[in-house]
């Protein structure tokens, strides 16, 4: 396995430290929004010094004395010569106390974990709690948050410039939520980055399929969170999904970027390590208590992950898990998800009588139309097949999924 860059590293360094350095600040004078800047800001000029001067020998007290520079020479220009001062003495430390305090240590664990918290507050969209989540949390520039989900840079920044506001009109604070209202908002942040991985495993529209740069995101982000709340088997659930799951990119498509089916796959390919990791993680929270969905999830990729072969799956016991999860957790998603082992375990039509039940929910979804043109092919239908494909390729957003697509219709068409 080739070594990571040195630029590869420093970028990990700085997504490391972003949200440590903005929760010390956060916790100390509150204004999340213009702290935030201010991390930013220090994360840029980390970014652009440290690959000549070399990263400094406290990185993190390094980027906490910028941003608090940054954010004194902030509200100096916005104030008044009173208010400025009484600002400015309240942010700079004491001669005898360095910018950066190790009192400030025993807390970064807590404040990366309010931090999550607020940028998930349920107050926020969905689109606006992952773009914050990215940003505050994952230390991505507003560019970068932008290219990965293909939007101009100044949408992207208002974006998350709204976030901020509504943050502030909601009266949040930067503290952790109560036992009870922790463990609802848990679920909210699980399922931020559960849709931050799956928009960079299987993105919903560009040239490309894939964008490792949030999956890997929403990996560490999760570890992060398990480290954290090593009680919350959940997590473990959805670190155990996110790694088994992520195993496979490589076997994902060929050198020229065509899609290749997971029955296809060579699973040479997959990435060992990390199937074990995924796995032993899943033994160790699996049957403690009882599942949630991200622990089904998991089982279900689990079993794809010890099949050395596509024959070898044990499609039985994945519709059982799907049964299961269909019960616990129900949408049309993961009644799609079924009738594929549906069909494996009893045959294409009764896989294709349950779509029917589906076609009001999923009419628009080009995924819809590849199963039932899957299960239309594997029970002989060719014509119908094809024009379940054709009608896939149409609605899909994502270059490849379409290009997979019209090749499948085409091969049918012959």
């Amino acid at each position: 396995m080739a070594k990571p860059s040195r630029e590869s590293m420093l970028e990990d360094l700085l997504r490391t430290l972003a949200p440590q350095v903005l929760g010390v600040l956060v916790r100390r004078h509150g204004q999340f929004a213009e702290c935030e800047d201010a991390v930013q800001e220090a994360l840029l000029e980390a970014a652009l010094q440290w690959p000549a001067s070399g990263v400094p020998d406290n990185p993190r007290a390094w980027l906490l004395t910028v941003a608090t520079r940054r954010l004194v020479d902030h509200w100096r220009s916005e104030s008044s010569r009173q208010e400025r001062e009484k600002r400015a003495a309240a942010l700079e430390p004491p001669p005898s106390e360095a910018p950066y305090s190790t009192r400030d240590t025993g807390g970064f664990a807590e404040d990366t974990l309010a931090l999550l918290f607020l940028c998930c507050h349920p107050a926020l969209s969905a689109p606006s709690q992952l773009a914050l989540t990215l940003r505050a949390a994952g230390g991505l520039t507003t560019a970068e948050i932008a290219s990965a989900f293909l939007v101009p840079e100044a949408t992207m920044g208002q974006r998350i410039s709204r976030a901020k506001q509504r943050i502030r009109k909601a009266g949040a604070h930067f503290e952790l939520p109560e036992a009870g209202e922790r463990k609802a908002r848990l679920g909210v942040v699980l399922h931020v980055l559960y849709l931050i991985f799956n928009e960079g495993y299987a993105a919903s529209s560009g040239p490309s399929m894939q964008r490792e740069e949030l999956t890997r995101e929403a990996i560490r982000l999760a570890r992060l969170l398990w480290r954290l709340l090593p009680g919350e088997h959940e997590v473990g659930g959805l670190l155990a999904l996110m790694l088994l799951t992520d195993a496979r990119r490589r076997a994902r498509s060929l050198p020229d970027g065509v899609l290749v089916p997971l029955a296809e796959q060579d699973r040479r390919l997959w990435d060992s390590a990390q199937i074990t990791e995924g796995l032993e993680l899943l033994s160790s929270v699996l049957g403690v208590g009882h599942p949630g969905p991200y622990q089904i999830q998991a089982a279900i990729a689990a079993v794809h992950a010890e099949a050395t072969t596509a024959d070898q799956t044990d499609w039985p016991q994945i519709l059982a898990l799907y049964t299961v999860l269909e019960a616990m957790a129900p949408s049309p998603v993961v009644t799609l998800n079924r009738t594929v082992a549906v069909a494996m375990v009893d045959g294409p039509q009764a896989a294709l009588e349950l779509l029917g039940g589906l076609e009001a929910d999923l009419k628009d979804w080009h995924r819809l139309d590849a199963v039932r043109g899957h299960l239309l092919e594997m029970s002989g239908d060719r014509i119908r097949a094809r024009e379940c494909f054709l009608a896939g390729a149409k609605k899909t957003k994502s270059l490849q999924e379409r290009q997979y697509l019209l090749v499948k219709a085409a091969t049918l068409g012959q």
